[in-house]
């Protein structure tokens, strides 16, 4: 009896100990990958990239990541296939998936992904919709392990934005129990129910973002105007104005403190330059993990548990 298809919508569709196990795997894969030793567990297999909100990294490390699993990608963006002139989700589910083995979508709403994959054969994965962003959160606390260890009673400090990346941070706190300090200017807080939040053991909001940096082991951040709300950005470059991560509430987080971003960057604006091209900055290993966090994702979707 074959076993049912796994999706990865949400971060809080793995378990623990799956994480422990993707993040394992992704270290090995990566390390054969810097030995430039070939590795082709996906031969043959196709996944298929569906794009309605631009990208650089997410299909650079997806298509990438693919061939190098000895399989191939095909990009597909909304403008120029059938779904972009209306044709229903669970239509193009039922297609493309039977033409494919794994699919990855970009995408606004995620009632999409969600529709999409109630009618897909095969694998689907969230490469980022406005509610949340689990790959992303994924290569992350992957660096995160890389550099410091084990995130697990770990406070991360989100200032900014509550958006799909400070979503899917809380997820990922409930899941693998660390702690996640958000602040946010007046008017932007965390709706537990858009974050899809299931319990709130694991985060804490601050008024003022420098109490939320206090002994941080991870400071993170994102643009303050998403794909998708561009209307507002006016308003919330005045409203964000204090929410600009610097060396001051850098130097009251944890002494050995890294701070993140999903990138692209605007220094001066959500982020000094000071910081993001500083010493306690990991951003570029943090692009790089997309990569392999991803390979490791892939692997898991479509061949389950391995042995190595």
């Amino acid at each position: 009896m074959s076993s049912p298809i796994r999706h990865y919508l949400q971060f809080k569709d793995f378990t623990r100990e799956e994480y422990d196990y993707v993040f394992a795997r992704a270290k090995w894969i990566k390390d054969k990958f810097k030995r430039y030793e070939p590795y082709h567990p996906l031969f043959d297999r196709t996944l298929v990239m569906i794009f309605e909100k631009a990208s650089t990294r997410t299909r650079l490390s997806f298509e990438a990541g693919m061939h190098q699993l000895g399989g191939s990608a095909i990009y597909l963006n909304t403008r120029d296939s059938q779904l972009g002139r209306g044709e229903p989700v669970e239509d193009a589910g039922q297609v493309i998936s039977r033409m494919s083995d794994l699919v990855m979508i970009r995408t606004f709403e995620q009632d999409i992904v969600e529709r999409f994959a109630a009618n897909s054969r095969v694998p689907v994965i969230n490469g980022l919709t406005n509610e949340y962003h689990p790959c992303q959160i994924l290569a992350d606390i992957l660096t995160f392990i890389e550099h410091r260890g084990s995130i697990r009673g770990k406070t991360v400090a989100w200032i900014g934005d509550s958006n799909n990346m400070c979503n899917t941070w809380l997820q990922a706190a409930e899941v693998l129990d660390f702690n996640v300090h958000v602040s946010t200017p007046p008017g932007y807080e965390v709706e537990p129910e858009r974050a899809g939040l299931f319990g709130t053991n694991h985060f804490e909001q601050f008024a003022d973002p420098m109490e939320a940096c206090k002994g941080a082991d991870l400071v993170t951040t994102d643009v303050w105007t998403s794909m998708g709300f561009e209307a507002e950005n006016e308003a919330r470059m005045k409203a964000f104005a204090d929410w600009c991560v610097d060396a001051d509430m850098m130097s009251v987080a944890h002494q050995d403190a890294v701070f993140m971003h999903c990138l692209p960057a605007h220094r001066g604006e959500e982020v000094t330059a000071e910081v993001i091209d500083g010493p306690q900055s990991v951003v570029w290993d943090e692009a790089e993990n997309r990569l392999h966090a991803q390979k490791a994702l892939m692997e898991y979707l479509m061949l389950g548990r391995i042995e190595s």
